[in-house]
């Protein structure tokens, strides 16, 4: 199971693209494309993942920008069933990623770098020695509001906001 939040290369000037996909049981093509509505390599910016047993919330800077809902009930696999770990890193997809593979990473400007601040992270953790969930053993409902997060009025239309404005395609 996978859940990527990537940045597409870009050619210098041009807008830059926000990646998403969800890979469940091995199947991705649950791919959306964004144009950011701001410079990402101006200043630092907040990129989150929100991943409950309903769905999926992708947000850039408190804005969602995609709710992938748990379909199960349709036949649409949801990542349930592994543990999440977190990876980040910088690679070549210059055969697929860079305007369809037109445009080659210029070597000549490396190194690149990415720079991470204010990184935080909240999950349930399985112990396999008492069998349990950190999740529901908690004595603390708001430790564990995350987990019945639902997106609210406003945070529907700013979602529909960005989707109307900002989206490239949805292969949803």
């Amino acid at each position: 199971d996978e859940i990527d939040f990537e940045f597409l290369g870009n050619l210098s000037g041009d807008p830059y693209i926000l990646h998403t996909n969800v890979y469940s049981q091995g199947k991705g093509n649950r791919e959306q494309q964004f144009y950011l509505w701001f410079d990402p390599t101006a200043d630092f910016h907040t990129y989150s993942l929100l991943r409950n047993p309903q769905h999926i919330l992708f947000s850039v800077d408190g804005t969602p920008i995609r709710e992938f809902n748990n379909s199960e009930s349709r036949g649409v696999p949801y990542p349930k069933s592994q543990p999440m770990r977190i990876h980040s890193s910088l690679w070549n997809a210059d055969d697929w990623a860079t305007r369809g593979g037109l445009v080659k990473t210029d070597w000549t400007q490396a190194p690149f770098t990415a720079s991470y601040r204010n990184f935080s992270g909240n999950a349930c953790v399985w112990s396999s020695s008492t069998a349990t969930s950190s999740c529901t053993t908690s004595n603390s409902p708001t430790n564990n509001a995350w987990l019945t997060q639902q997106l609210d009025t406003k945070a529907q239309e700013r979602i529909k906001w960005v989707q109307d404005n900002y989206m490239i395609y949805n292969y949803c």
